[in-house]
């Protein structure tokens, strides 16, 4: 479910604010500059994936990152990860060739 809620762009960029510290649905709705119930509708996929808790502050709902299912999310990656840096190396390696090549 985790990775359903990433594939959004708003709800990553969510993220992204809610990794800088804990927000309100007010200061989220002030940076996306989306409506309240746009950034609600977000936050509910995102909580319902578990990546971010609320808690009640007065009038207010805070959210905050929940980094254990991002953990899971980095682990299935890092296979990808070592795929990408192995074509990384080897365009390293090409481009060494070719300067070589050139002098």
């Amino acid at each position: 479910m985790a990775y359903a809620a990433l594939a959004e762009p708003h709800r990553r960029e969510i993220l992204d604010l809610l990794r800088e510290r804990q927000r309100s649905v007010g200061e989220l709705v002030e940076r996306l500059r989306l409506s309240q119930p746009g950034v609600s509708k977000h936050l509910r996929v995102l909580r319902d994936a578990r990546l971010v808790d609320v808690r009640p502050e007065a009038q207010r709902r805070i959210y905050q990152v929940r980094p254990e299912p991002l953990a899971e999310v980095d682990a299935w990656l890092e296979p990808y990860r070592q795929l990408f840096a192995g074509h990384l190396d080897a365009l390293e390696r090409h481009l060494d060739q070719t300067k070589e090549q050139k002098s």
